[in-house]
């Protein structure tokens, strides 16, 4: 199977607890901060835990409109989890799924640094553009970026 893999890396002036509280109510928090990116966040299935499943929809400024996901993994004490999109036209027909690492790092200075693994995984031959891979990290990192300011605006 082939597989194309995103790094996104944005250094925040937040605590890595804060930045982490933060992902954990992206479900509430996205739709109001970021509404051209997330019309809306709904849980299926679970608690937010492992096995947790989600519908993603859409905003004007993605271009698909909807994704299932599927939590795979929480550490609270190491700030880290994964997901993967299982479902939605974000796979773009040519995509079995895309898994998300995601760590948030403490850093020296007090903040922390937000790091996410994006995999993409191939159905065959076909790989998403280099364009929409620049569109994507473009996304995840205005999102790290408006969900900070967020936090910083309401602690």
């Amino acid at each position: 199977m082939t597989s194309v893999t995103l790094e996104v890396e944005v250094a925040s002036q937040l605590p890595a607890d804060k930045i982490f509280k933060v992902f954990a109510d992206l479900d509430k928090i996205a739709p109001k901060v970021h509404p051209q990116y997330f019309k809306s966040i709904e849980t299926l299935k679970g608690d937010g835990g492992v096995g947790t499943i989600k519908v993603f929809t859409f905003g004007d400024a993605v271009p698909f409109t909807s994704g299932t996901y599927k939590t795979e993994s929480v550490d609270v004490s190491n700030y880290s989890y994964s997901y993967s999109v299982i479902d939605g036209d974000i796979l773009m027909g040519i995509l079995d799924s895309i898994t998300h690492h995601v760590k948030v790092v403490p850093s020296a200075d007090g903040g922390s640094v937000y790091k996410q693994t994006v995999v993409y995984h191939c159905k065959g031959s076909e790989k998403p553009s280099e364009e929409f891979l620049k569109q994507d990290k473009e996304v995840y990192v205005n999102t790290v970026k408006t969900l900070e300011a967020h936090a910083i605006a309401h602690p």
